[in-house]
């Protein structure tokens, strides 16, 4: 299927190509830009997207093929050219400067000056107020909870999110590209971002919208164009679309149902938590968790959840409460006592937390067995004090297998990996060390459908193999399809749990926004 813009496009690529060594990124792709409209790109990882985002922003410059902007041709050597067009990003990942204000990140390198010739200096009342201004446009002040001038340290991601967003605002951009802006937003805030999208359009912007979200999609998208393997494989109008008819163009495939099958083979407790609490974060949290089973975990931003699981994995030192691993009181002051616990934690900001982008597949698979645990290979990573190089490329190669990674080799950087093979990579690490209780802080967030998939089988055979498994998520069918027990979260405190088939999407959202509560466990 494809589709013609109804109005002139400001910005078109015509057979672009990308190529990085042996590897083809981009494979011919097209695609028109109108102002007004919204223009879903839609794939799996690898399948382009970000190298495509990269060329449009002057990171990477296209071997092949033109970029025609106001129908003349440009190229964009740095991304300052790229910015000086009026085509700005807001990329999923947030890279901000934490010591700063949240006005000093949103003009960064373009901060107003005031005084004579010889004299400037940063006009720091106007650029306070200016970037009060932008994030007004985003979010209500009062909802937010901080201003311009509130240090980016003292954010939570969400808005750090916003804060990005309000940069790309501040610029006047002509051309924004949305990379999986709402990653880190709760419903409230999403619905919001609708509306930015939306008033964006009605200014004459074009919008480029990625998302592995179908109803953010449908949403706020006009046309779409699908890439698979670096070439555009369909465009269309959303209007005439339907979620399976996409996720087929995306995967090459049909995919009827991404949500495996989860056997309830559930055995004796191996985790007791009682009283879980921390002075500011949360409080009174309680749960047991069964060998073979997995516990969702599900609330709105600023729930509590992640919390918890940072203090079960002795990184949040002011938590106090008690916590059993088979009916033995075990005490979690650090990372390695929960490691040496059978404890395994795999952290939703896997760039930040979860790995090392400087450092290859190999290391970061092997970097959680380095102080001596026995791996998933059966034996110590070293010989003597040294690392086993061979024992480590074993490690390697079986988790890649097993994991399905897609990479080019063992050396590969982490960072030259998508972002659904970072998070398998992530995952692996922690794999290798035969843990007993693994705990997934969302496991999906910015990958697309086939990754989700091979991520959900991951976790049904875990639990197949008698792990037990604790899964943190904002996204609901993941709780609901997969998790055995659901525990609803509120303001830092368990307000309801659900047994799996027991309660309907309303009803859990009801729970975690406080409209309805329902405080009795499912027996």
């Amino acid at each position: 299927m494809t589709s013609t813009p109804a109005k002139p496009a400001l910005l078109t690529l015509r057979g672009l190509h990308k190529r990085f060594g042996p590897t083809h990124a981009l494979r011919g792709v097209d695609l028109d830009l109108v102002p007004g409209e919204a223009l879903a790109l839609i794939g799996e990882n690898g399948a382009g997207k970000s190298t495509l985002v990269k060329t449009l922003t002057g990171v990477h410059q296209p071997d092949e093929g033109e970029i025609r902007l106001d129908d003349r041709a440009v190229r964009f050597a740095v991304a300052q050219d790229a910015q000086a067009a009026g085509i700005v990003a807001v990329h999923q990942e947030t890279v901000m400067f934490e010591e700063l204000t949240a006005a000093e990140n949103i003009f960064i390198g373009r901060q107003p000056m005031k005084g004579p010739p010889w004299l400037r200096v940063i006009d720091w009342a106007r650029m306070n107020r200016d970037a009060q201004a932008a994030l007004d446009q985003v979010v209500d002040r009062e909802t937010a909870g901080f201003t311009s001038t509130t240090l980016v340290r003292e954010l939570s991601l969400a808005q750090r999110h916003l804060i990005e967003i309000a940069r790309a605002l501040s610029q006047q951009a002509r051309v924004v590209i949305l990379d999986e802006p709402t990653a880190a937003l709760s419903q409230a805030e999403i619905r919001d971002f609708y509306g930015i999208v939306r008033g964006l359009k009605a200014q004459g912007v074009a919008v480029l919208f990625i998302t592995h979200k179908f109803d953010e999609i449908m949403a706020v998208c006009d046309r779409y164009v699908v890439l698979r393997d670096g070439a555009s494989v369909g465009t269309g109008r959303i209007d005439e679309a339907q979620e399976q008819q996409l996720v087929a163009l995306m995967a090459g495939r049909e995919i009827a149902d991404i949500y495996p099958p989860v056997a309830d083979r559930r055995g004796p407790t191996v985790l007791q938590v009682h009283g879980l609490s921390h002075p500011t974060e949360f409080a009174d949290v309680s749960f047991e968790l069964r060998r073979g089973e997995i516990l969702g975990f599900y609330g709105l931003v600023g729930a509590g959840r992640s919390e918890v699981m940072l203090a079960l994995m002795g990184l949040n030192p002011d938590a106090s409460g008690e916590v059993r691993i088979d009916g033995k009181t075990i005490d979690i002051r650090r990372p390695g006592d929960a490691i040496a616990a059978g404890l395994a934690y795999v952290p939703e900001e896997r760039q930040r937390q979860g790995g090392i982008l400087g450092f290859s597949v190999r290391h970061n698979i092997s970097l959680a067995g380095l102080a001596g645990p026995r791996s998933a290979i059966g034996q110590s990573l070293s010989r003597g004090p040294w690392l086993s190089a061979e024992r480590e490329q074993g490690l390697a190669a079986r988790m890649i297998e097993r994991l399905r990674i897609k990479t080019a080799s063992q050396d590969t950087p982490l960072s030259g990996l998508s972002g659904g093979n970072q998070q398998k990579v992530v995952i692996a690490k922690w794999l290798g060390l035969e843990p007993r209780i693994v705990i997934l802080d969302e496991p999906t967030k910015g990958i697309d459908v086939g990754a989700k998939q091979a991520v959900y089988q991951l976790i049904a055979e875990m639990v197949e193999q008698g792990l037990a498994v604790i899964l943190v998520s904002s996204e609901l069918p993941e709780v609901m399809h997969l998790a055995h027990r659901t525990i609803v979260m509120r303001r830092g405190r368990p307000v309801a749990e659900f047994a799996i088939g027991e309660a309907d999407a309303e009803t859990i959202v009801a729970a975690a926004s406080g409209l309805h509560l329902q405080t009795e466990s499912a027996t």
